[in-house]
Formats: structure tokens, C-alpha cells, sequence
């Protein structure tokens, strides 16, 4: 198959330029520039006129949780019945690939084995969804982020996350979530401020840390950590834990630490949750200018000039803002691109690059997803107009001509859309 007359955004930094990629089973087989016409060459089968369109890797989601089901808070998610949620979150995985994403890294699941049961039937081709690595739900301390059983009532299927206390019953929940055929081990290593555990408190002890790191090193799993704290930054980099949720706090220490070993780490700030919560979740009940609103605009505010210090240093920062509640519902993700832009600062171009190039490298598969390159896996986009120009039109599913996951069109062009054509 190959895709002619398109400008190429290849995410690899270089400006878009007008060529032909030519797709072969599931991997791109050619990249050639042309002056602009038709400049079909020797891919055969299928040729796709894209008549100006912009060809760019799928988007990939650095921080995304497919059981959270775009409910209005934190209860509804953890307390629906599993049967109607495995169905619920299949329908988020379907969301997201109809919004352009092609890929994402599961930051936590509500269940045992949600994350696992949707990976897998993805990878079966028996439900449609972005390439997935699938978590356990968040590994939490007794009165931490996680921890939502009231006090008179003691039962562990109340809690959004597994409450440990102890290194004991970390090692043995790190082993039970192995079993069950996790990718990732995440954990909670600050609080939240929506759960009454301040953001900038740090509850899991080294101890406990160290254990959860050291079982999940011995089966080959990554890491991943709620970690809003300054010191929970410093835990992650202290026990090589990759992958840092919000990091919102992290003083010149953290940045210093993590910049000492920024090949090592990614970090997604999560800004949408900070964003939406604390201006655009007043429907539900968390009204602007209240307590919990002042203070996540307070942790807008530090995140936001957090991640400008990580970003100049050249530490990895990626979209994925913690989608799936009902003032942040899934397939609104690509708003994160220009959020980047907003507040961050950086260029139309190294924000795509964080939805793409790095997401690569965040799923473990930096060598073959996330850029238009010859040998890499054909996850591509269709967009109808220059996303450099102006990265919403990301944020717009019409403006997706054409989704491909894999080598095979989830959404394929057809040849009324923006002028295109489609010839055997």
C-alpha cells in the first residue's frame, strides 16, 4: 500500500515535507520525498492519494487508564459491578482509537484484572483499541491515595487501589499482580489532594520500595509511580522506578537528580486532571474557589513551571493527563498536545514528539513505533491539514482521515473525505 501526494510528519523532528510512504504487512517499508504531485513509486497494491493530507504516526498516551470509564468521581468507578465494567472499558479502548491513538502505556486499572483481559483481546483482534501494556490497580499505604474504605468499614473491595503496609504484603502483592499477568507494578508514592492526602506528603517508606522493586525486577516488569511530591520524585529515581505520574513539586534537588539520569525516566504531569478539576468539574460538585480547587490551581501553577525546568533539561515529558473522569472523558486526550503549547511552551513540533516519538519509547518499543521510519510498525494517521500549524486540529476525529493500527485501517479513508482518492 502506499500513501502518495501526502506532507510527511515524520516526528522526528524535521520539518513535514511533501513524499510517499509505502506500508508492506505491518511495518513501513519506504520513505521517498517528491516535489508534490503524484509521485507514486514501486509500493504496488493499494496507492492512496492523499491530495495534500498530512501523514504522522499514531498518537500514543503516556499516562492512560481504560477502566476509568468517565464517570463523575472516584466511587462510581471503583464500585461498578465487573461484568458492566469489562464492557465499559472495552468501549473506552474503542474511544481512544477513534480518536487518533494508536498506542498507550495503562497507568492502573480499577480491578485486579481489567487492564489484562482488554490487552489481551486487543491483541487478539476480538475488540478494537490502541496497542495497550496493562497495570494492576495502585499499590497504596493504609490512609493513602487508593486507600477509599471508611473507617467504620474495613473491606478491601471498597478501595480504588491494593492497601499494603509493610514489605511483606508489598512482596506478596507484587507477586499476586505478576500472576495475574501485569506489564507494570505501580506505586502510590504521594497523596492527592481530592482524596484528603495532601499532594505533597510521601507515605510509602523506603523499605516498602525497595521490595516492590526488587520483585518486579525479578520477572522483567516496569515500574511506575503516583509521585506528586518532591520526595516521592527523588524515591523514583532513587529505586530506578521509570515511570513518574505528575511530579508536579519536584524542587531543583529532583530536577537535579533526574536530569543526572534523564535516560532512564519519563514523566507525565497529568496537567488535564489539574486543569479540568479545578475550572471545569463545578457540575459535579467540585466548585471553583473552594479549598480543593485552590489548591489544585496552586499545583497548576507549579507543575506548569516544572515541567518548563524538566523540559529545558531535557528530561522526557510526555502527554497523558489522566483522562477518563466525566469532566476529563476519554477521546479528549489530544488536548494535552495543545496544552503543551499553551503553557509548557514548546513548539508545535516537540509536543507532537511527546505524543509520538517518546510514547514510542514509553511502550518499550522506542526502535520501531512513534516515527515514520523505514522498518517501523505502520501506526499511522491521515489528517486533513497541517497539525503544525495548529495542533487542535488533532483534537478534531473528523480531521482524522484515516486511522491505521498495525498495517489495517481502523478508520479507512474514503474518497469523498477532503478530496481524497482511493484506487486498486
Amino acid at each position: 500500500m502506499t500513501f502518495t501526494n501526502i506532507r510527511v510528519l515524520d516526528a522526528t523532528g524535521e520539518a513535514p515535507y511533501t513524499g510517499e510512504v509505502v506500508v508492506e504487512g505491518n511495518r513501513i517499508k519506504s520513505v521517498s520525498r517528491s516535489s508534490g504531485g503524484y509521485a507514486w513509486g514501486n509500493g504496488g497494491g493499494q496507492r492512496i492519494d492523499g491530495r495534500g493530507a498530512t501523514l504522522m504516526p499514531g498518537l500514543i498516551d503516556a499516562h492512560l487508564h481504560l477502566s476509568w470509564n468517565n464517570a463523575p468521581g472516584i466511587a462510581p468507578i471503583q464500585m461498578m459491578p465487573l461484568e458492566e465494567h469489562v464492557l465499559v472499558t472495552a468501549e473506552m479502548a474503542k474511544i481512544m482509537i477513534d480518536a487518533g491513538f494508536t498506542a498507550g502505556r495503562g497507568a492502573a486499572a480499577a480491578k485486579h484484572r481489567l487492564d489484562v483481559v482488554i490487552r489481551d483481546f486487543i491483541n487478539q483482534g476480538r475488540i478494537p483499541g490502541p496497542r495497550y501494556t496493562a497495570a494492576g490497580p495502585e499499590i497504596t499505604t493504609v490512609g493513602g491515595l487508593g486507600d477509599t474504605s471508611p473507617p467504620h468499614i474495613q473491606h478491601e473491595g471498597m478501595n480504588l487501589g491494593i492497601v499494603v503496609s509493610g514489605p511483606e504484603e508489598i512482596r506478596r502483592t507484587v507477586r499476586e499482580l505478576i500472576k495475574y499477568g501485569v506489564d507494570t507494578i505501580k506505586l502510590n508514592l504521594s497523596g492527592e489532594e481530592i482524596t484528603g492526602m495532601g499532594a505533597e506528603e510521601t507515605p510509602m517508606s523506603e523499605e516498602e520500595i525497595s521490595m516492590a522493586v526488587k520483585e518486579a525486577r525479578v520477572r522483567g516488569k516496569s515500574l511506575a509511580a503516583h509521585a506528586r511530591s518532591s520526595e516521592s520524585v527523588k524515591q523514583c529515581v532513587r529505586h530506578g522506578i521509570e515511570y513518574i505520574y505528575h511530579a508536579s513539586f519536584a524542587d531543583e534537588e529532583a530536577l537535579d537528580m533526574l536530569e543526572a539520569v534523564k535516560d532512564k525516566h519519563f514523566v507525565a504531569p497529568g496537567l488535564a486532571w489539574l486543569i479540568n478539576t479545578s475550572r471545569n468539574a463545578g457540575d459535579y460538585g467540585i466548585k471553583p474557589g473552594t479549598p480543593i480547587t485552590i489548591a489544585y490551581e496552586r499545583e497548576l501553577e507549579m507543575a506548569v513551571e516544572t515541567m518548563k525546568k524538566m523540559h529545558k533539561r531535557g528530561i522526557r515529558v510526555l502527554i497523558g493527563g489522566d483522562y477518563g473522569f466525566a469532566w476529563t472523558p476519554q477521546g479528549t486526550n489530544a488536548t494535552d498536545i495543545h496544552t503543551f503549547v499553551d503553557l509548557l511552551g514548546m513548539s508545535p513540533m516537540e509536543a507532537i514528539q511527546a505524543a509520538t516519538k517518546y510514547g514510542g519509547q514509553i511502550m518499550g518499543m522506542g526502535n520501531e513505533l512513534g516515527m515514520i521510519r523505514e522498518g517501523y510498525l505502520a501506526d499511522l494517521l491521515l489528517v486533513d491539514g497541517d497539525p503544525i500549524a495548529d495542533v487542535r486540529i488533532l483534537q478534531d476525529k473528523n480531521r482524522l482521515l484515516a486511522i491505521m493500527k498495525d498495517g489495517k485501517f481502523h478508520k479507512a479513508p474514503t474518497g469523498h473525505v477532503a478530496g481524497m482518492r482511493v484506487t486498486a
